[in-house]
């Protein structure tokens, strides 16, 4: 009678379990940027609660909608979300446009790093801002460019960088920006549409790094897959 009491509160413990962990993967949030060349479709991580909670925010209350990506650097990264970038004039330095408040940083390394595709906070410099926090409409997509190991070993001994064997393979085979790593929050990552990423980041810019011809967030939306 014991053992079968023992059983049963086991097997209540684990369907209790399985159910928490299913819902756990029911409530992953992607989001569609619907731009001018196409769609990306990105992963938010759950494990950066603050920055998918603001991004969600940000989109259901359509702050992205109409927004340009300012700033595009070949091999590196495309950015957007300057709040005053809406229907601005081509000759408009941007990146400066910004809500209130900043994000508390949420920097999960070396979990989450600058490997291709990967969705990043932008923020302000490290003088003006030790503590990392994050912008609160500001984000980037990594490029990058691909690395040797070569290049990875000297990375390391000249800048104090460790780089564990699946950072190493995802540099050298996907590719992306690892002079960034621990230093900005990376919170999710394009699932689809890496194709789109590379047009806009292949095209023309002025001195600025704004591109030449406007390119527009024409919508996001969110969903459960």
């Amino acid at each position: 009678m014991e053992m079968k009491t023992i059983n049963f509160w086991t097997l209540i413990t684990l369907f209790v379990l399985s159910a928490f962990t299913l819902q756990a993967q029911e409530a992953e949030k992607f989001a569609t940027i619907d731009t001018d060349m196409g769609k990306i479709k990105v992963k938010l991580f759950n494990d950066t609660p603050l920055h998918r909670d603001n991004f969600l925010k940000n989109v259901d209350g359509k702050i992205y909608d109409g927004l340009l990506f300012h700033r595009v650097i070949k091999q590196f990264m495309i950015q957007a979300g300057d709040v005053t970038s809406k229907d601005a004039p081509l000759d408009k330095q941007l990146g400066s446009g910004d809500l209130s408040y900043t994000i508390p940083a949420e920097i999960i390394y070396p979990k989450y790093f600058h490997k291709r595709g990967m969705l990043c906070a932008a923020r302000t410099s490290d003088e003006n801002n030790p503590e990392r926090a994050s912008s609160a409409t500001q984000f980037y997509i990594v490029t990058g460019k691909h690395y040797t190991e070569m290049e990875l070993d000297k990375m390391s001994s000249t800048q104090n960088i460790e780089f564990s064997p699946e950072q190493k393979e995802a540099y050298m085979m996907q590719g992306g920006a690892p002079s960034l790593d621990n230093k900005y929050t990376i919170f999710g990552e394009v699932v689809s549409g890496m194709k789109v990423v590379d047009k806009i980041q292949f095209t023309l810019t002025n001195e600025f790094d704004r591109p030449l011809k406007n390119i527009k967030i024409k919508s996001m939306t969110v969903s459960n897959k």
